[in-house]
């Protein structure tokens, strides 16, 4: 996977939003909000070329006390829900 380009997250009024920023993603009309988490992986996998679930499950394991098999099912869906959100690519 991939973060599409020009998703950038910004802290609005206390809350993490993502925030659609050019004109190839004009026709972006979602809003998005992350909790802390959620913004922490972000920030993260924009800065890699590609990444996958174990990519973002070691993330968690990295910053959070949790073991791989819970990290990498809430890899999972934190990936799905961004695929559907179209923020990043396959």
């Amino acid at each position: 996977m991939k973060a599409k380009e020009g998703f950038n997250i910004r802290v609005i009024c206390g809350v993490n939003m993502i925030v659609a920023e050019g004109k190839e993603n004009i026709d972006f009309n979602n809003i998005i909000s992350m909790n802390e988490s959620s913004a922490y992986l972000w920030r993260k996998v924009q800065k890699m070329e590609q990444f996958t679930t174990d990519d973002i499950a070691q993330l968690l394991i990295d910053e959070y006390e949790v073991d791989f098999n819970t990290a990498k099912a809430d890899a999972q869906v934190i990936a799905d829900q961004w695929i559907k959100a179209g923020i990043v690519e396959k």
